[in-house]
């Protein structure tokens, strides 16, 4: 069950304090409530999970987006990212990085892969790419993830299947270990992943 008195910008299931939490970030034009339904299917009662809503207005009117996708060059993406980069960081102080697994889907899965390997990285615990794409002039650095998942409808008609395999690209040539599971879809999460999901989720906690 959600918390009685949710905190502006976030979602949370589960004890505020555990050994493991999720963290998931939504897609463009969705809510922090979008992925809540995964997490029952993924996780234990006893992880901390927390959906962050994203910091800004769809421009169709409803929803939340990371940043404008529909403006040139992307202008708010710095801010985006650093928004990103200070929450998480503030979630660190209930439950450390190195217990926490970010899920993203989309746009999520984006400023997921940015703020997680750019730089120095965040040393996560784990990080699940659903669906995602890789922003201009990203380039991964050596971080303390050592694998990260990438998942994809191959028949993607928002976001090519190509943008995963240009991800795993990158991520492995920067010695970081990236698996890619294709599935026979589109720009969904679909239930034949949660299986290896819940693998993934098992192998990278502590513990």
């Amino acid at each position: 069950m959600t918390h009685p008195n949710p905190e502006p910008g976030l979602i949370r299931l589960g004890p505020d304090r555990s050994e493991r939490r999720l963290v998931l970030l939504h897609g463009w034009g969705a809510d922090a409530d979008d992925l809540l339904d995964l997490a029952e299917v993924l996780v234990e009662p006893t992880v901390s999970v927390v959906a962050l809503q994203a910091p800004l207005p769809h421009p169709g009117g409803s929803g939340r987006q990371w940043y404008d996708l529909q403006q040139p060059n992307w202008p708010q993406l710095p801010a985006a990212r650093a928004n990103l980069l200070e929450r998480l960081g503030a979630l660190a102080a209930e439950v450390p990085l190195e217990q926490t697994v970010v899920l993203g889907f989309s746009q999520g899965a984006a400023m997921a892969l940015d703020v997680a390997t750019a730089g120095e990285g965040l040393p996560l615990a784990g990080l699940i790419s659903c669906s995602g794409y890789p922003h201009p002039a990203w380039e991964p650095g050596l971080q303390a993830n050592k694998t990260i998942l990438l998942t994809h409808g191959e028949q993607d008609p928002v976001v090519p299947y190509g943008a995963s395999e240009v991800l795993q690209e990158q991520l492995r040539r920067s010695g970081i270990g990236a698996e890619l599971i294709g599935f026979a879809g589109g720009h969904t999460i679909d239930s034949s992943l949660f299986p290896a999901l819940r693998q993934y989720l098992s192998h990278q906690w502590p513990g």
